[in-house]
């Protein structure tokens, strides 16, 4: 009988315990949702807000002129920069949210997992700007490129303003990766191989099957600035 007794205080007692520490912990854990639920409403009204304003503000007309976007749509991935960065603004202080609401909690691991989470947020942020940025940088060359070879009267045009617009967006992949921190000395060897790979593969073209087609275009050239200058002509 008086172990009956024992076994049925020990489980009165634990459940007392057990009630105790929740009612302790009850007001956290209403304060821990209501930063939950009100970060989650700021989060998605906020990341709406700058989609609109990116928006307006004409960014993805800019940035569909580079044509980097259908890269993305040949791989069936749509890309819209205005979403994409309302989706990072959202996400970043969701996951702020959550983190302020471990921290009341006193959940150590999963605080830690978070902060470093945020912690590479900035790298995804400063990867994309680099793409961005390149994107633009690169199609503002190109079309550089193509009006003075054009004024220059040579038909070469398109084709150097394309080697120098994807030289520009092969570099800021490669930078926006570094960024990220991936792989950083795999990208710099595989970097240094496909720049000797061009450089074989251009002087074998040259000096083999392409040697024909190598002099036409150094031809072509020749002529038009032949036909270009007319000092030339007269000599």
């Amino acid at each position: 009988m008086n172990t009956v007794q024992t076994w049925g205080d020990t489980i009165a007692t634990s459940f007392q315990d057990l009630w105790i520490r929740f009612v302790n912990s009850l007001p956290s854990l209403i304060g821990a949702i209501l930063v939950i639920v009100i970060g989650w409403l700021v989060a998605v009204g906020l990341g709406k807000l700058i989609t609109e304003i990116l928006r307006k503000l004409w960014l993805d007309k800019a940035i569909k002129k580079t044509r980097i976007n259908e890269l993305f749509e040949k791989a069936g991935v749509p890309f819209n920069v205005s979403n994409a960065i309302g989706f990072l603004v959202k996400w970043f202080l969701i996951i702020v949210s959550i983190l302020a609401a471990a921290d009341i909690l006193n959940l150590n691991q999963v605080t830690a997992f978070l902060n470093r989470v945020l912690l590479y947020i900035p790298n995804v942020v400063i990867a994309v700007v680099v793409l961005l940025f390149g994107a633009l940088f690169a199609n503002f060359i190109a079309q550089i490129v193509e009006s003075a070879v054009k004024a220059a009267r040579l038909t070469t045009g398109h084709f150097l303003a394309a080697i120098a617009k994807w030289s520009i967006i092969v570099f800021s992949v490669l930078a926006a990766l570094v960024q990220l921190g991936i792989a950083a000395s795999l990208l710099q060897i595989l970097f240094t191989g496909l720049v000797a790979m061009i450089a074989i593969a251009g002087g074998l073209a040259f000096g083999l099957g392409g040697r024909i087609h190598a002099e036409k275009i150094l031809g072509q050239i020749e002529k038009d600035l032949k036909h270009k200058d007319p000092s030339s002509s007269e000599n």
